[in-house]
């Protein structure tokens, strides 16, 4: 005979498992679902002010600048961020932080919701990164925040996070890339991301193409809205990123404290976006996984290394631009080692299967742009590599190509 004592305990809810066994996408494209969901867990998303941030590359710096100096300002704010690093959690930012615990039981309450919503629909189920952004919702209402930036996932149209009614959009920048969604050219692209254009309310461009610029403005005046036009800022790329986002904040704000929004990001530290992994020597990681990523990292590259040479290390999935990546970033490398992308890093993020650039043929394309390189049977073997090329040479390693490099335990090795 057992009693209550003797039953196991109930075992606590996993919101990294729940998260990963969810399907990546959907096999209908549309915003339904995202809005069924939203309605049962009764539109957290409507509590707090909301700035939309779309574009090719920047979002993840523009989006945590922007929570960081309406914060500064007096604001209760955070972000919504896509894709993570390591946990799940960390696509949500509150008052410069993460908050685990109440971002599980967010995700518990949405999978909940989740499960009354698929029981309504005809053979489809909410996805992963539409129940990832609902959690992520109502993570930030349940915190209170005021103000949120919230981060596009792909796109902008079809995206889930176009389920706000945001005060203001940003356009951080356009570039080809998930041309096989967004379509081929980057006049088609910015349409996906523009779609989100909210009536009435205000548009912040970053530096764009005159082509871009051109349709941007074309989209905010049929739409009656206020454009606020920045261009580059000089220098490293995250100082165009916090022009942007202090124009961003000032849409909320009214008006903005330039001493206060520079205190505000400085020192921050973005993951993967030149961040430093280890000294003696330096090490760098960057996800740039696009031309035009590769090319605003190679003109911010000489800031954060200095002028010792760089050894590269670097890994690039067949479905991005490797040849173009590597045209970018071969005249500011000494040499670049070349490795796969591990398996497991890319099952958890939702991409079993999928398949990397070949280290062999990427050497062969480096080869053909008079880069010296070599290849590595792991990423942790690459490090290794290039971290004793640049010990002998006093130089600096920049791990680059791709977010699953940093996945957790792909790099062993790169902390020294």
């Amino acid at each position: 005979m057992t009693g209550p004592a003797d039953e196991a305990p109930e075992s606590p809810f996993d919101a990294e498992t729940c998260l990963n066994s969810l399907e990546p996408i959907g096999w209908k494209l549309g915003l339904e679902r995202m809005e069924m969901l939203s309605d049962e867990l009764g539109r957290p998303q409507d509590s707090y002010a909301t700035i939309h941030v779309v574009g090719t590359n920047g979002k993840s710096s523009v989006s945590r600048m922007i929570a960081a100096i309406c914060e500064a300002h007096g604001y209760r704010a955070g972000c919504s961020l896509s894709p993570h690093l390591a946990r799940w959690s960390e696509r949500v930012v509150i008052s410069g932080g993460e908050q685990p615990d109440l971002f599980a039981e967010c995700v518990e309450r949405t999978a909940e919701a989740a499960a009354r919503v698929n029981d309504r629909l005809d053979g489809e189920e909410v996805t992963q990164f539409e129940l990832a952004t609902a959690a992520a919702f109502l993570t930030l209402a349940e915190a209170g925040v005021q103000v949120a930036a919230i981060e596009a996932g792909l796109g902008g149209r079809l995206d889930a996070t176009n389920s706000i009614n945001s005060l203001a959009t940003v356009l951080t920048s356009i570039g080809l890339d998930h041309t096989e969604y967004l379509g081929d050219t980057e006049q088609e692209i910015a349409v996906e991301k523009l779609a989100v254009l909210r009536p009435g309310s205000i548009l912040v461009t970053g530096p764009l193409s005159p082509e871009v610029k051109a349709l941007a403005r074309a989209t905010a005046q049929e739409r009656e809205c206020e454009i606020r036009e920045v261009d580059s800022a000089g220098g490293s790329f995250q100082r165009t990123n916090f022009a942007v986002a202090e124009a961003a904040a000032a849409c909320f704000l009214g008006e903005t404290s330039r001493s206060k929004s520079e205190q505000a990001v400085s020192g921050m530290v973005i993951p993967g976006r030149l961040e430093k992994l280890a000294e003696n020597p330096l090490v760098l990681a960057d996800v740039a996984h696009n031309p035009a990523g590769a090319r605003a990292l190679a003109e911010s590259l000489s800031e954060a290394a200095g002028d010792g040479p760089v050894f590269g290390v670097i890994g690039v999935l067949a479905d991005k631009d490797a040849p173009g990546m590597l045209a970018e970033l071969a005249r500011s490398l000494r040499s670049v080692v070349f490795t796969g992308l591990p398996d497991e890093a890319l099952a958890a993020w939702g991409r079993p299967g999928a398949r990397a650039w070949a280290p062999q043929e990427l050497s062969r394309i480096a080869t053909g742009l008079d880069l010296p390189s070599s290849t590595a049977a792991s990423p942790a073997e690459a490090v290794e590599k290039a971290r004793k090329m640049a010990l002998e040479a006093g130089g600096t390693v920049l791990i680059t190509g791709s977010h699953f490099l940093l996945a957790p335990g792909a790099m062993s090795g790169a902390g020294g």
